[in-house]
């Protein structure tokens, strides 16, 4: 049984959560556990996921004395892989200088190195085709972090860019 935590930030591409969600559990032998942050939760009906999710308010919720054990660490401890999708901006650019301000930064930040994790980027053309965001990526990768790259697509918003498109993956 492979044990994937999914984590979805804030980018309108959220709304396909509940589907990659779905798709893992169709594989079998898969347990999935997911992480949001507060942003994403406005893409997606958290009730719609077949899986438990977790925010930075469940962080706090766990601790309340020296012996309590932490979230972000017993996730990281559980998960074989983690997927980061979609990937917005924003909290790229956080991983990428080390920023761990909510449950899912403060898990990437203690992640297993041993252990896969793979990201999907997802923002707008303008916000992907600054210089800043290939930097960032770069970082990521030089963390031993796999880049899923994107397709080009029509966007939410109108424009045309990139955008993660959900392969067939089976699990081995």
């Amino acid at each position: 049984m492979r044990r994937v935590l999914v984590a979805a930030s804030g980018s309108v591409a959220a709304l396909k959560l509940p589907e990659l969600v779905g798709r893992l559990l169709e594989l079998g032998q898969v347990e999935v556990k997911v992480v949001t942050t507060e942003h994403a939760k406005h893409f997606y009906d958290p009730k719609d996921i077949p899986a438990e999710v977790y925010s930075d308010s469940d962080e706090w919720k766990m601790w309340n004395q020296r012996a309590d054990p932490v979230l972000h660490i017993e996730l990281r401890r559980w998960a074989d892989v983690m997927v980061i999708a979609p990937l917005d901006a924003n909290t790229l650019g956080k991983i990428a200088s080390g920023i761990c301000d909510n449950l899912l930064t403060c898990i990437v930040r203690a992640w297993d190195l041993k252990r896969p994790l793979l990201f999907c980027p997802a923002m707008n053309t303008a916000m992907w085709e600054h210089p800043i965001t290939a930097v960032q990526i770069q970082t990521l990768k030089s963390f031993g972090y796999i880049d899923v790259p994107c397709i080009v697509k029509n966007l939410v918003c109108g424009d045309e860019g990139p955008r993660v498109e959900l392969p067939s993956a089976s699990v081995t």
